[in-house]
């Protein structure tokens, strides 16, 4: 810091400071001191647009689901902020280790190969129990059984139906599509308690492009007469955490 002589000096017209000084070497260093405060300026722009991109993909409508779109996000980000990505689309506090998956109804896509899913670490299985169905493309109503074997119990919450695919030779025919009330169903099972959920099935053939579309269209063609295989998955929020938990399946009898 300047002496009072110093400061005096500075002031006087006369002084080789006052003569003397070096624009360009003020400027250069003026921008030097400014470039630290635009980065962190930009890093906190950037994250700003990162969020609202994050909200727009969950307010768009078309094939891509919240989930899609967590998935596609998390392979472009970086290592360490994957598990963020998907505690942002689930609404949860990111946990490491998680598993960037679709949800339940969208496991099994029309035309595709049905999903080979492990067993819950929950010990939870799904158990499907639905009727034999004459040909035609009216919906069968049957019913899933929701099992607790493990040896903890289990308390959290899921959706009241279950998501339910119908396949043939390990190919996706049809699984449940649509819009769905936005209710939830409370899970509070011991070991070895059961929770039974009404469900149902449309016998008939989707395409690719159904996936693709908001709804299935009303048209699509009934199945052969044959055996089927049914199978239910549903998410079951355990401690925050989205359990995908499955089932054997059924064969059942159509036509």
């Amino acid at each position: 810091m300047a002496t009072e002589p110093n400061l005096r000096d500075l002031f006087r017209g006369d002084t080789p400071a006052m003569r003397a000084i070096d624009t360009e070497a003020v400027i250069r260093r003026s921008k030097t001191r400014r470039l630290p405060a635009q980065v962190g300026i930009g890093g906190v722009f950037t994250l700003a647009i990162g969020g609202l991109g994050v909200a727009g993909l969950q307010g768009l409508g078309g094939g891509q689901s919240a989930s899609d779109s967590a998935a596609t996000m998390s392979e472009q980000a970086p290592a360490e902020g994957r598990d963020g990505v998907q505690g942002m689309m689930e609404g949860e506090a990111p946990a490491s280790g998680d598993i960037k998956r679709a949800p339940a109804d969208r496991i099994n896509l029309c035309g595709g190969t049905l999903a080979e899913v492990a067993p819950s670490a929950t010990g939870l299985v799904l158990t499907a129990a639905f009727p034999d169905a004459p040909a035609g493309t009216e919906p069968v109503t049957g019913t899933v059984t929701l099992t607790n074997t493990g040896t903890e119990q289990i308390a959290g919450y899921m959706a009241p139906t279950p998501a339910i695919t119908l396949s043939q030779n390990g190919i996706v025919l049809w699984h449940s599509n649509g819009p769905t009330i936005m209710s939830i169903q409370d899970v509070m099972l011991a070991p070895g308690e059961s929770l039974e959920l009404a469900a149902s099935f449309t016998p008939v053939v989707c395409a690719v492009e159904d996936d693709a579309a908001e709804a299935f269209r009303t048209d699509l063609p009934a199945v052969a007469p044959g055996d089927y295989q049914l199978s239910a998955a549903a998410d079951v929020s355990v401690d925050g955490i989205a359990e995908l938990v499955t089932g054997p399946t059924q064969t059942v009898r159509i036509g």
